[in-house]
Parts: C-alpha cells; structure tokens; sequence
C-alpha cells in the first residue's frame, strides 16, 4: 500500500506519537515496495553491451592499443553485464581491438558466468592449470603474430599484472584508464534511468528514517534502520548517520552516539539499483526551534549549492569552476576554511569515479555526465551541515535528479 513521506520545515511529522518539525528534505510520493531482487540477470540488453564493447574497440584502434583486460570490477561489469567478485582465481575479461570478446574463469565457475553474462565465448581453465597459458591462447587467437600492446584495467591485483607481464614478455602493458573513464563517464539514457531509481528509492528511505527518529536511538540504530529502509525497497545502500557535533566530521559516524532534542542530524547514503548508485546527504533540525546559527549556516550551504548548479553549461563550464563557485559563496559569508572537501564526484557503477568537482580539473562537464554537488560547512565540536544532490548535466545545463531541500 503507498503512503506519503514527507518531511518540511513548515510542516509537522508525527514521530512516535509527538509532533517534530524538521528541515525541509524534499516532499514526495512514496513509491509500493518492489520485491528485492531475485535475479542477477543484466537489466540492460544484450545490445547495450555490445555497443559498449564496441566503443571500447574503437577508443583501443584510435590509441593503437591491441587488446583490454579488466578483472572482476565496476569495469569489468561494464562491459560484461555482471560483477562476479575477485578471489585468488583469475577471472579475466579479455576485449581485442578486433575481434570477439572473451572471458576466462575457472572450469566450475564457466556455467554461473555464462548465466549471467552479456559475453558469449567463455572459457574455463583446470585448477591444475597456469591460467595465464588459456590467457594467452585467447590472445593468439586474435593476433597470431608479434607483440603488442595491453590496456589492463586499473583495479586489477597486482598479482595479475605479474602473472600478464611473466606471459607476455616483450608486450607493452598500459593504464586502460584512458579507455574506460572516457566511456563510462557519459551516461546513456538506460543508465541515467537506474540511476533515477536509485535516487527514488533513497529519497524515500531517507524520509522513512527521518520520519522515526525519537530521542535517545542511537546513530548505528538509525543506520540499521536506514539500510533496512533500502532493503524493503529492493535495493541494498548504506549510509553515514551523524548526531549533534559528529555533523562536523565528513566522514564520521555511525557510532553510539545518542539523539538530543534540537540538534541537527547529518544522513549521507546511497543504494545501488542493478549495480547504479545513488548519493544523497540530508542535514536537518531535530527539534521545534533550529538554532539561528544554523538556520544561517545551512542558507549559506544551500545558496552555494544554487550557484554551482547555475553556473553549469554543457561543454563550457570546467569542473574546477563548479568547485570555485560553491566555494566562493561559503568564503563570502565567512566560513571559507571550514569546507573542506572538494564540491563533487561523478556517480555511477562506482559510487565515487569521475568526473570530480575539484579544483584544478580542467575537464569540462558534457551532457549525460552524472556528477554530486555537495558543499558543505563543518565546525569541529559543533555541527556540520552538507547537501549533497545528484545532478546529470544536460544540452541546456545541470539538471538535479533528485529533490533539493528548501532553504530555512
């Protein structure tokens, strides 16, 4: 059955049978609770992939690069459709500039690869066996002659690269970072519209959690709940919850620390629809009366949150100048020192990857790029306050995703 969740600052919630009145964090439907997901199938079809492979032979015949491998990881499940861990086997995807993909995996793990798998030729080495021998026969198959040159994906193990640099002597190893940043960091509409869900599906266990705090639970208990929250909704998340003076530490939390009445609480979560993130942060009031100091702070945040988003023009705005343009507004209302981070990162099958918001990145932000803007002010031994939306940069400029909060 749907409900509303909803959480104003001129409104009230009922928590626990007594009436709280918050900071505004978005009003919204709350969607009916999908089953969790049962099956690990791609979401996206056979043809994506394809094209991504495809893009992926393209950027390696421009660089003159022969073949990609990538190790189980977001990249990995880019190009494959599916993420079946690392271990101390190797399981490896191996892309030619011109050619079929192929994986190699261990013989028993060949039929849970193929199952889920958007790749057809996979191949299946002998425990007995040297895995990097059906490597390399992988490899002549496609280029029967000469060395040549490898783009290993940049997460692979270190073992990997020796055991790759031991079987092919004399071939040129590189960064394949070149490759996949560049493809993954444009969006297609199939994975802005996972991305989307995930933000949905955050929002409204952000507002559930909200919804039942009381005095006294404890931070860890609201994490719990929060990822409980998710869960119900089908999709697995976590998130940071920080009382009071844990708001100033970006990264704090959750530990044991008790709720007090009129005291901010900071919630930075996120959850993964079909391995596509989200990444929100909300800063609210718990309590009737939010101190003026932080009504003042949390406009100062917001307004520097509103000038990023503004100054954002597709192909034109570096991502440095989003960062300077936060940055400027919280320096001009006196509290420059006291944001501490960089103003953003793109979100997508990596909860942080690029592009980043930060000062001197030159890059300039293209449509379909998905990125956080997130300023925030933090006061050791007092409070912090961060707002953190997700936004995708379109033909006309930055588009947010999901609600931005209201100012006080």
């Amino acid at each position: 059955m749907q409900r509303r969740e909803f959480v104003t600052v001129a409104g009230t919630v009922l928590v626990s049978g007594r009436v709280r009145r918050w900071a505004d964090v978005g009003a919204w439907h709350a969607m009916p609770l999908p089953p969790a997901h049962a099956s690990q199938e791609p979401s996206l079809s056979p043809a994506v992939f394809a094209h991504r492979i495809e893009r992926a032979q393209a950027e390696l015949k421009t660089r003159k690069w022969d073949f990609l491998i990538a190790t189980p990881s977001a990249n990995y499940r880019y190009f494959t459709g599916d993420n079946p861990g690392t271990s101390e086997r190797l399981i490896a995807l191996i892309v030619p500039a011109v050619g079929d993909p192929a994986i190699v995996c261990p013989v028993f793990e060949v039929d849970r690869i193929k199952a889920h798998t958007a790749i057809q030729d996979v191949r299946g080495w002998e425990e007995q066996a040297n895995p990097y021998n059906l490597v390399q026969k992988v490899v002549r198959a496609r280029k029967p002659r000469g060395n040549g040159t490898i783009a290993l994906e940049a997460s692979t193990p270190f073992a990997t690269y020796l055991g790759l640099k031991d079987a092919f002597a004399g071939w040129k190893i590189e960064d394949a970072t070149e490759v996949t940043a560049r493809l993954r960091s444009i969006k297609t509409p199939e994975e802005i519209a996972l991305i989307r869900r995930a933000i949905a599906i955050t929002e409204d266990a952000l507002a559930a959690t909200f919804a039942q705090l009381v005095v006294g639970t404890r931070e860890r208990d609201t994490a719990r709940l929060l990822v409980s929250e998710m869960d119900r909704r089908g999709a697995p998340g976590d998130g940071l919850v920080q009382f009071g003076p844990s708001s100033a530490l970006p990264h704090g939390g959750p530990a044991g620390a008790s709720l007090e009445r009129e005291s901010p609480v900071l919630i930075d979560c996120g959850c993964r629809v079909d391995g596509y993130t989200s990444d929100i942060t909300r800063t609210v009031w718990f309590g009737d009366h939010p101190s003026s100091e932080f009504v003042t702070v949390f406009n100062l945040v917001h307004d520097a949150q509103t000038a990023a988003i503004e100054l954002g023009k597709p192909l034109f705005t570096r991502c440095q100048e989003m960062d300077q343009a936060a940055r400027r507004v919280i320096t001009e209302g006196g509290f420059g020192p006291l944001f501490t981070h960089r103003l953003g990162h793109g979100i997508g099958l990596d909860g942080h990857e690029l592009p980043y918001l930060v000062e001197g990145n030159e890059t300039r932000l293209e449509p379909g790029m998905v990125f956080t803007i997130e300023p925030g002010i933090y006061q050791v031994g007092k409070f912090g306050v961060r707002i953190e939306d997700d936004c995708v940069m379109t033909e006309s400029g930055v588009a947010v995703l999901s609600h931005r909060p209201a100012k006080l």
